[in-house]
């Protein structure tokens, strides 16, 4: 058999990714329904330009899982679906083709992110995905934004509206003023910035003065009321009071609240529309206030801010910081750095303004959240403290209306006289009420036939949190539907930063429309970091391309580095891993051209040859690391299994066996044929459940080791449909791994010997003493101890002074 004397990953892993997607080697069969289906809820990515170290990373972690149930023998679905509705991709259009989706029409903007999801953006991330390995069965796929998709989200819109868990109002809400949109709570994160607290003096009726300290003197046009502790001795004689508001002219009265801090600042504080939550909650409980609505969805003061109008935020508090110096009502300013919201997608800070917006309903079941939360299998458990912890953190029900252009329209059109909501039919979506007729000719309520469409999108987060459903309508009218409607999907895998979006949102909609958990398993895994173990981000210029690493390296050795690292943990970039991946793969490739080399004339039989003292030591230690490997990867601990089979390969397979077996391949004259047979069984044995345990890490590599040589024997058109291995020994033999290990000390203590002597490992050993309480051991192993070390003679008597183990020392003459 004439092998290439090196692998060539770059030509190998394109020629192998083109063979799995001809044969269709992962293709979920839905005719199938006799074997178990293992379903992946796969985290469908954000359409954002190319795959990123942190999708690479995660997408290996779970592709691992689904490589091992496929040959387990499951019927695997693995789907492959792209997020494209919403705010991110409008965000990235307006970005890449340099418009703004406000100053186009609708229906222009739209076409415009169609086209290039379709011709740009999905083909760039499929060949990234695939370049990858990844297994997904890539016929089975969705996008968020297609007609299938659509039809699922209006559809759910439409069964919680029915359910009363839907309703319309205008609320305070956060919104963000450059994407001109409302988000949810889970939308904002914390961002550190520099900013002054200013101190304003305020006069009492009764002559007196008062101090508050704020960030945000620039809502002092929106002051809607100033409190005080109702047991605050201060100012308790104040209570009731009018309060005279610098530069705007306007009283309001000093309240009691029981939620004021005396202990802050000066135990007076003000509340306007809408500074933050405080100010909300501090309207429910003083209803005889009534807001004061200075700022539109855009972020700009409007005409109730006076002489402020048209001012953004930043602008109106320079002004009203100078206005209010110049009116002798400012104490003092000092600087500060604190924490504000933003929106994640833009980093812009976020504000609060009473809009009208959809919300789903479920406040009231957040009791229900925790205990769905514990019908799910956690891996890792921790995990689970992030879904409770942001459970019990719920403060409103989920917006999810959004002012954009592009996404999924509301079902909804309102009658313009009573505001009546009307519904599309079921048989009618998926449907756009801004441009398609309403179902009724006029309002079922008050008989108006003045009807107007929702111009809102839905949230995406609405959607996505559906991609169970979406998954598995794709098989609607396939002998595979009613056993994927039955039953929760096997395994959600997703990143521990998206668990109080995604997850907790696909749970509730789950158990709000179907009554049912839409998952049995949680695979969370963590973040990649930069080699400094920051967050990557285009802006701080840390970002590692994986195309880059994988051009570098080989996907194998990519897929090799995100193996290692257990599941959950964040991993800060270690390119020296991909180094050792690729030395692994060189290894592996030189190790079975060796391998090859004997087994050219090896006839597989049925029944096994009567195998060496030696041969078992190997197969025992190998049945023991398929039975731990299995286990450990039935609970998602992959990167176990991966380390063992490295360390098994690199120090027992190659360090140990190759060199112990070596004598009875090349000389079977001496050491007889029986010998040399029960070596290239357990050659052929050991080397292909190596690949196969290797197989979901580096699926190019063994692919090309199997079909160099394994494939004609086992008939399997792939090692991925090949079956994972099952032990080569019924049982653990204990007493050739104890005589094994003891041939194994003799021989590496040679080798140090040699080494230390600067001799080669060839060089002749006139004789070898061996002392030791296991010389019955020793004997059994005597002639791969010789052959190993090049020994003329072997003897248990004389000068022993190198120790071996406790047990076992030994003596050289050269």
């Amino acid at each position: 058999m004439k092998l290439p004397k090196n692998y060539n990953p770059k030509d190998s892993e394109k020629k192998w990714q083109s063979f799995w997607e001809k044969e269709g080697i992962y293709s979920f069969d839905p005719k199938d329904t006799k074997r178990e289906i293992y379903s992946i809820d796969t985290p469908p990515p954000t359409v954002s330009g190319r795959m990123h170290m942190g999708h690479a990373f995660a997408n290996s972690q779970q592709d691992f899982v689904a490589r091992f149930k496929r040959m387990q023998g499951f019927n695997v679905l693995q789907p492959f679906g792209t997020d494209d509705n919403g705010l991110p991709t409008q965000i990235l259009i307006e970005k890449t083709k340099k418009v703004r989706a406000a100053k186009m029409d609708r229906k222009g903007f739209r076409k415009l992110c169609l086209e290039t999801l379709d011709k740009e953006l999905r083909p760039e991330y499929t060949k990234d995905w695939k370049g990858l390995g990844i297994s997904c069965d890539f016929d089975v796929k969705y996008t968020t934004i297609d007609p299938h998709c659509q039809r699922i989200s209006q559809k759910s819109f439409i069964d919680l509206y029915k359910k009363g868990r839907e309703y319309r109002k205008e609320a305070p809400m956060m919104i963000c003023p450059k994407c001109r949109t409302a988000i949810a709570q889970v939308e904002m994160e914390d961002a550190e910035q520099e900013s002054q607290l200013c101190y304003i003096k305020v006069k009492v009726e009764t002559g007196d003065e008062l101090v508050f300290a704020t960030t945000r003197p620039e809502l002092l046009p929106a002051c809607v009321g100033i409190s005080v502790h109702p047991d605050d001795k201060r100012y308790k004689h104040l209570i009731g009071k009018k309060v005279a508001l610098p530069l705007i002219g306007r009283d309001v009265v000093l309240s009691a609240d029981s939620e004021t801090d005396m202990e802050y600042g000066s135990g007076v504080v003000y509340y306007c529309t809408y500074g933050g939550v405080e100010c909300i909650d501090w309207l429910t409980r003083h209803p005889e206030a009534k807001p004061i609505h200075v700022m539109g969805v855009e972020g700009v003061y409007n005409e109730k801010a006076g002489k402020y109008e048209g001012m953004n935020s930043r602008e109106a508090r320079k002004e009203v910081i100078k206005d209010l110096e110049e009116a002798g009502a400012l104490e003092k300013v000092e600087n500060l750095r604190h924490n504000v919201n933003v929106h994640e997608r833009c980093g812009t800070d976020v504000e609060y303004v009473a809009t009208k917006q959809w919300f789903i309903k479920f406040l009231d079941l957040k009791k229900d959240m925790l205990k769905w939360g514990s019908e799910l299998n956690w891996f890792p458990k921790h995990m689970k403290n992030r879904y409770d912890n942001w459970v019990k953190g719920l403060k409103w029900d989920w917006c999810i209306s959004r002012q954009i252009f592009f996404g999924i329209p509301f079902p909804v059109w309102y009658c313009d006289d009573c505001g009546e909501v009307i519904l599309a039919k079921e048989e009618d979506i998926p449907v756009d009420p801004v441009k398609d007729k309403p179902p009724v000719e006029q309002c079922p309520k008050c008989k108006s036939k003045s009807i107007t469409g929702e111009k809102d999108i839905i949230n995406t987060w609405a959607t996505s949190s559906l991609t169970p459903t979406i998954v598995k309508e794709l098989f609607k009218g396939k002998p595979v539907y009613n056993h994927l409607i039955k039953k929760p999907m096997s395994m959600r895998p997703q990143g521990h930063d998206i668990i109080s979006f995604w997850l907790f949102n696909t749970v509730v909609k789950s158990k709000l429309h179907y009554d049912m958990k839409p998952w049995d398993d949680c695979f969370i895994n963590g973040w990649m970091l930069d080699p400094k173990g920051k967050k990557m981000s285009k802006s701080k210029g840390n970002i590692i391309e994986p195309q880059a690493m994988v051009e570098k390296y080989s996907a194998d050795a990519l897929r090799f580095m995100a193996a290692g690292c257990k599941l959950g943990d964040d991993l800060a970039f270690p390119e020296k891993d991909l180094l050792t991946g690729q030395k692994f793969i060189v290894k592996l490739w030189n190790a079975s051209k060796f391998c090859f080399m004997h087994l050219e004339d090896y006839k597989k039989q049925k029944t096994k040859p009567k195998l060496e003292i030696i041969d078992k030591w190997l197969l025992s230690k190998l049945s023991k690391l398929i039975t731990e490997s299995t286990e450990s990867f039935n609970k998602y601990e992959f990167s176990r299994t991966k380390n063992d089979t490295e360390n098994f390969f690199w120090h027992v397979f190659c360090d140990n066996y190759l060199e112990l077996a070596k004598d009875r391949l090349y000389n079977p004259d001496k050491r007889g044929k029986e010998s040399r047979e029960a070596a290239q069984y357990t050659l052929y044995t050991s080397l292909l459940s190596i690949i196969k345990l290797m197989a979901p890490f580096t699926p190019h590599i063994t692919e090309e080791v199997y079909q160099l040589f394994f494939v004609k024997h086992e008939k399997d058109k792939s090692v991925h449909i090949s079956g994972w291995p099952k032990p080569a020994l019924s049982k653990p033999d204990k007493a050739a791994e104890e005589t094994g290990d003891v041939a194994v000390d003799i021989v590496s203590a040679v080798r140090r010997y040699k080494s230390e002597k600067n001799l080669s490992l060839k060089t002749e050993l006139k004789k070898l003493v061996i002392k030791t309480k296991h010389e019955d051991k020793v004997k059994a192993v005597l002639d791969d101890i010789k052959g190993v070390v090049n020994a003329e003679e072997i003897v248990f008597e004389g000068k022993a002074d190198i120790e071996c183990s406790d047990d076992v020392k030994i003596g050289i003459e050269i």
